[in-house]
């Protein structure tokens, strides 16, 4: 009976740890098919959870009309990548058509170097010089440093076809994020069902713990990097910067990883002083230092709103999701690694969900009852 039991007994755990393998590899072979969707999938939800107080605000105008408010959500959504986007595009192509005619028609000239470029800290003697050779032989200036000139082409074309498919990516992840708002309803019921599995009877703070950081996040942080961005893009093409869109996409990145956008507007303001009247360079450059501290002002705004989110946390999630995942993985890995940072913090100190997150998800505790 002893060897009986013990070779049911083992039988059942060979049983067994085949299922459990079946199930693995099944899963495996499913995330593999889905990874290289991983990213728009991940970042039309966090879309969808960001908007949809404005979708349910917007539900709520129309009389309740769910298939107009969708179709509006959409419209403005994908309006508010595809125009900066055009705009971006359209003045990189504007700049690059013009500097090949003017290369080839020999008429290109960069103008001379302001004085105040020698008071720069560290490289302002050497780039002064730089700039003043280019100004004075240009074209000797192209033919001594051709190679590096080469090189670097290659290296913005590389950037503009990368931008352009993170763009193509934004666009993938609209209509992810308006399917997720079409089905909200079980959508919402589904993932907090999911939680309650891993949580327990903690599952309805993490929830809304979830929410309200990546709402904070997406428009804490994310919104204001976009709405700087867009005031530098319109005093650059204002005073008619080459490549102004280009160089607000740089800001935009800048502002996300929690650099100041000046740091993009400080070197163009120095351009515009050299080519510009001095009452219009002098407008730009307070533009310029409006635009890079009214992160200062709009922060504690949309930020107090809902959950505070570390700096740091912030960057480095910004960072490493663009080396792993491009354009698209600076947005999704910010708010992810801060939502990972919560979570976690809120499971080692076991604290109650504070009032602003709850506040902050409230609208989706409405709807999911």
């Amino acid at each position: 009976m002893n060897s009986s039991g013990t070779s049911r007994s083992s039988s059942g755990a060979i049983e067994t740890s085949i299922r459990l393998g079946v199930i693995f590899l099944l899963i495996a072979w499913c995330l593999y098919i889905v990874s290289p969707f991983v990213g728009m999938v991940a970042w039309g939800a966090i879309i969808a959870v960001a908007i949809y107080p404005f979708y349910q605000g917007l539900n709520n105008r129309v009389g309740g009309n769910k298939k107009l408010s969708l179709v509006l959500t959409s419209v403005i959504a994908l309006a508010a990548i595809i125009l900066p986007s055009y705009a971006m595009f359209s003045s990189l192509v504007d700049g690059a058509t013009f500097l090949g005619a003017a290369l080839k028609a020999g008429t290109l000239s960069i103008p001379s170097p302001s004085e105040t470029v020698r008071a720069w800290p560290l490289i302002g003697e050497e780039f002064y010089d730089f700039w003043g050779e280019a100004s004075a032989n240009l074209s000797a200036m192209i033919t001594t440093y051709h190679d590096q000139l080469v090189g670097f082409g290659r290296k913005l074309l590389s950037m503009a076809a990368g931008a352009g498919l993170g763009i193509l990516q934004f666009i993938v992840s609209i209509l992810i994020a308006i399917a997720f708002l079409a089905r909200a309803e079980p959508a919402s019921l589904a993932a907090r069902r999911l939680v309650q599995k891993l949580a327990g009877e903690q599952s309805e703070q993490y929830v809304n713990l979830s929410i309200a950081t990546i709402r904070s996040v997406a428009n804490g942080l994310l919104g204001i990097a976009l709405f700087q961005a867009l005031l530098a893009g319109i005093g650059m093409m204002a005073v008619d910067v080459p490549a102004a869109g280009f160089l607000a996409f740089i800001v935009l990145i800048v502002a996300i990883v929690q650099l100041p956008p000046l740091l993009i507007l400080g070197p163009v303001a120095v351009y515009v002083f050299s080519v510009q009247d001095p009452a219009i360079a002098t407008l730009f450059i307070i533009w310029s230092m409006a635009v890079s501290s009214s992160d200062a002002l709009l922060k504690p705004i949309f930020l107090g709103r809902g959950v505070d989110a570390p700096v740091l946390v912030v960057l480095l999630g910004a960072i490493g999701g663009m080396l792993m995942s491009g354009i698209i993985g600076l947005f999704v890995g910010a708010i992810v690694l801060t939502l990972g940072y919560k979570l976690f913090g809120a499971w080692v100190q076991g604290d109650a969900l504070p009032v602003d997150a709850e506040e902050a998800a409230a609208p989706d505790q409405d709807q999911a009852t």
